[in-house]
Parts: C-alpha cells; sequence; structure tokens
C-alpha cells in the first residue's frame, strides 16, 4: 500500500502547476536544442522556395530544350531551332524586285530552283517589265523556258499575269492577296512567295516540303496547301510566317526528303513524332 501512495503524490506533482512548468520548461529547452541545428535563414519562404527551385529549373530546361507537347509548341520550336541551323536561310531564286520574282516563281512549279536560275537571266533581258512580256511572241517565250517543264502552260501563264499587270496595275506587282491571286498562273503558294520576299508582307508559301513537315510534325494532318497555310499561320507571328517557310523547305530539302529522311542527323529528332531515332 505504501508503495501505491508514493505513486499518486507523484502523479500529483506532475500534474500541479509547478510540474507542468518543469515539464515546458524541458520541452523548450530540447526544442532549442533542435532549432540550434537548423540554419537561421531556413524560414517557411525559403523551403518552399527551395522545394520549387528544382521544378522551376526544370520549367527553364524544358521551354529551352525540352519536348514540345502541342502542336504549336512544337512549331515555335522548330522555328527556333532551324533558325540556328539555317541562320542564311533566304529565297534561293534569283531576282532583283518583285516582278522578276512573280515571274521566277511562276517558272518553279515543277521545277527545281537551280534550274530556274538557269534559264531567267535570258528572260529578264528579253522581258524586263510587264509590258514587255505580254507583247511576247508565244513561241519565242516558249524557247527560253523549255528547260523548265510545262513549257506551254507556262508561257500562256506569263502572259496573261503581265497582260493583266499591265492593264489593271500600271506594271507594278500588287500586295493584296486577291489581287495577286486573280493574276493567271498566279495561287496562293505563289502569291505568299512574292509577298513575304519582295514586298516585306506576311505570307507563308506551302509547297510540298513545308506539307511534308507539318504532318511529320504532328503540325496539321491537311494534305491541301491552302488549309495546311490556313492551320500554320496562328502557330507563327506574321512578321516571321515566310522564314518559317523558308527553314522547313530548306530542311525538307536537305535532311527531310520525302524518301529515307535522315533522323539521325536532324535537329529536331529529339520530339518528332516521326522520327525513327
Amino acid at each position: 500500500m505504501a508503495w501505491a501512495a508514493a505513486s499518486r503524490r507523484r502523479c500529483r506533482r506532475s500534474a500541479s502547476p509547478l510540474g507542468t512548468s518543469i515539464v515546458r520548461s524541458q520541452w523548450s529547452r530540447a526544442a532549442a536544442r533542435v532549432a540550434v541545428s537548423v540554419p537561421s535563414e531556413t524560414t517557411s519562404r525559403s523551403i518552399r522556395q527551395e522545394a520549387t527551385a528544382g521544378t522551376s529549373q526544370r520549367r527553364i530546361l524544358s521551354d529551352d530544350v525540352g519536348t514540345p507537347r502541342t502542336p504549336r509548341g512544337r512549331a515555335r520550336e522548330a522555328h527556333r531551332r532551324l533558325g540556328g541551323e539555317y541562320p542564311d536561310a533566304r529565297c534561293e531564286l534569283d531576282h532583283a524586285n518583285p516582278f522578276q520574282l512573280l515571274v521566277a516563281t511562276i517558272l518553279s512549279a515543277q521545277c527545281t530552283d537551280k534550274r530556274v536560275n538557269m534559264v531567267t537571266p535570258a528572260v529578264f533581258a528579253a522581258y524586263p517589265d510587264a509590258d514587255a512580256l505580254a507583247d511576247a511572241a508565244p513561241e519565242d517565250l516558249e524557247d527560253l523556258v523549255h528547260s523548265t517543264g510545262f513549257y506551254s502552260a507556262k508561257a500562256r501563264n506569263l502572259m496573261g499575269m503581265a497582260r493583266r499587270l499591265a492593264d489593271v496595275y500600271d506594271g507594278v506587282v500588287p500586295g493584296a492577296m486577291p489581287d495577286l491571286v486573280s493574276l493567271p498562273g498566279v495561287g496562293r503558294k505563289t502569291a505568299n512567295v512574292v509577298r513575304s520576299v519582295a514586298l516585306d508582307l506576311p505570307g507563308l508559301p506551302v509547297d510540298t516540303h513545308v506539307g511534308r513537315l507539318a504532318r511529320r510534325l504532328d503540325l496539321t494532318r491537311e494534305t491541301d496547301p491552302v488549309k495546311v497555310e490556313m492551320v500554320l499561320n496562328p502557330m507563327v507571328p506574321a512578321a516571321e510566317r515566310g522564314l518559317f517557310s523558308l527553314l522547313l523547305i530548306l530542311h525538307g530539302r536537305r535532311v527531310c526528303p520525302s524518301r529515307s529522311p535522315r533522323c539521325e542527323d536532324c535537329v529536331l529528332n529529339d520530339y518528332c513524332p516521326s522520327s525513327t531515332v
């Protein structure tokens, strides 16, 4: 019985205000010892900052070299990387003014730029402006453009384009899309080439290379060039659409042809949905 009474006395002492103070004091000293081991600058804010630091760094890296998950993101990343790959990208059709570029672009249908550049010096020398081209003898013009293919149709389109240009626009190449596509032999691709290259206006020409790369990058599944253009336009700033098209064309010619694309040499192979590496 004596041990029971002693136990009750100890319980009463620990429950007394003095006992509670002792316990609190001991707990405070222990907490202080623990606090000493934690750097004073480690506040709740700094803990949150440290916790998110890795996330922020990953986000920065993702914007730079990560895997774009949306068509717009893939288009932007392709524009950035291909711009570094082809810093001197430019239209490869030789010309000195908008009229010459219009003529060269019409001739480039189903023909290489290299071949067109071999033909156009003689064409420009014989027909320096719209008036001269409108009055050309069909057989003479056909002889000059024969090696570009489809020479009869191209000669006819060139003369019709020049005639309308001289009659309606005083020989000056217009900039508005409706005016350009009203010219014989001029579709949206040709109009966009002239707008973006010679007139410094927004334009995204879609040829076979642009369409192919747009589909391989899963920017669109459209096959019609006009529909491809309509899908791509919102993905690229207006002032950069012409350059974006040029970059895709160069990459399509040099690395990503229709057959046997060289994915191992492609700067887009880490995120391109069609990559084989």
